[in-house]
C-alpha cells in the first residue's frame, strides 16, 4: 500500500481578496445586528429617552432664557452622536466575542490582508450605526427640526463619518482584549467623559476656561458641532438666542469652520484604523 502525498495551495493574495473580506465582513455585521433585537431595541431607547426625558426636564429649567427654541431642539445633534457612537463601541466590542469564541483566528489566518479585516469591520459598524442613527433622523419634526433633504442628507454625511471613527477607535481598543467585561469598562471609561464634553448636552458657550479647554481637545466635540451647525442653519432663531445655543469651537478666539472640523474627524479615524491594523498584525 502507498501513500500519496496530497499538495495544499492556499492562493496568495490579492487585492481581489481583500475586497472580497472587507465586503464579507461588512456583510457580516449587518447581518450580526438586524438578527439581535435587543441590541437594535436598547440603542434605539437610550437616545430617545435622554432626547423627550432629560430634554424635556433640563427645556423646563432654561425656557424663559432661550425664547423661541425647544432645548430638545438644541440637543437633538448630540444625541444623534450618541446614538451612531455607542452603536459604532458596540459593533467594535464585537471583536472580542470573535477572539473568545475561536471566529478571530479563523479569519486571521484567512490568505487576505489583516487591514482588510479591520476596514471591513469598520465600515460594517459606521453601517450599522448610520443605520441606527437615521431611526433618530426620522424624529426630526417631533422635536423641530425641518425635513429638508439637504438637511438630512449633511446629518446622514456626518453621522457616517462620526460612526466609522468611533468604529475605528473600538477596534483599535478590542484588537488586544481577551474578555468583554475589560472591554466595555474601557469603552465606559472613554466614551462618558467624551460624550459629556463634547457640547452634546449643554452649549460650549461662556464655559469655564478650564471647561474650554477640555471641549476643544475633545475629539467628539468636532462630530457634534458640525451637525448642530446644520441644524441651526435650518432654523429661524433670535440671533442672542443663536450666539448661545450655538457658539461652534474657538481656538484662540479664531472660529474652527465646519470643514476643518470634519477634516478633523476624518484624520483621526484614518489614524485610529492605522493603528488598528497594526494591532490586529500583532494579534495571533
Amino acid at each position: 500500500m502507498t501513500s500519496e502525498t496530497i499538495a495544499v495551495v492556499v492562493p496568495a493574495r490579492s487585492a481581489g481578496h481583500d475586497l472580497r473580506a472587507i465586503k464579507v465582513v461588512l456583510h457580516r455585521e449587518m447581518l450580526r445586528f438586524v438578527n439581535d433585537r435587543t441590541r437594535m431595541l436598547s440603542m434605539f431607547f437610550q437616545p430617545v429617552l435622554w432626547l423627550f426625558v432629560m430634554g424635556t426636564g433640563l427645556g423646563s429649567l432654561v425656557q424663559g432664557s432661550i425664547p423661541g427654541v425647544d432645548y430638545r431642539t438644541f440637543m437633538y445633534p448630540g444625541m444623534i452622536s450618541m446614538t451612531v457612537i455607542m452603536t459604532g463601541m458596540f459593533s467594535a466590542g464585537s471583536i472580542v466575542w470573535d477572539r473568545e469564541f475561536g471566529f478571530l483566528r479563523e479569519m486571521l489566518v484567512a490568505p487576505v490582508s489583516r487591514g482588510a479585516i479591520v476596514l471591513g469591520k469598520s465600515l460594517g459598524g459606521a453601517l450599522v450605526a448610520t443605520g441606527q442613527g437615521v431611526v433618530i433622523l426620522a424624529m426630526a419634526g417631533l422635536v423641530g427640526v425641518p425635513y429638508s433633504p439637504s438637511l438630512m442628507l449633511t446629518l446622514l454625511a456626518e453621522m457616517f463619518l462620526a460612526a466609522f471613527t468611533i468604529t475605528a477607535f473600538g477596534v483599535m481598543l478590542a484588537a488586544r482584549m481577551k474578555n468583554m467585561q475589560t472591554f466595555f469598562g474601557l469603552m465606559q471609561m472613554a466614551i462618558m467623559p467624551m460624550m459629556f464634553l463634547s457640547g452634546a448636552m449643554f452649549p460650549l458657550a461662556n464655559l469655564p476656561s478650564w471647561l474650554h479647554i477640555l471641549t476643544v481637545i475633545n475629539p467628539m466635540t468636532y462630530a457634534v458641532d458640525p451637525m448642530r451647525q446644520a441644524v441651526f442653519s435650518h432654523l429661524n432663531v433670535p440671533d442672542q438666542v443663536n450666539a448661545v445655543l450655538n457658539p461652534g469651537v474657538q481656538w484662540f478666539g479664531w472660529q474652527v469652520p465646519v470643514v476643518l472640523e470634519l477634516g478633523v474627524v476624518a484624520g483621526l479615524g484614518a489614524v485610529l484604523l492605522g493603528v488598528g491594523i497594526l494591532q490586529f498584525r500583532r494579534t495571533d
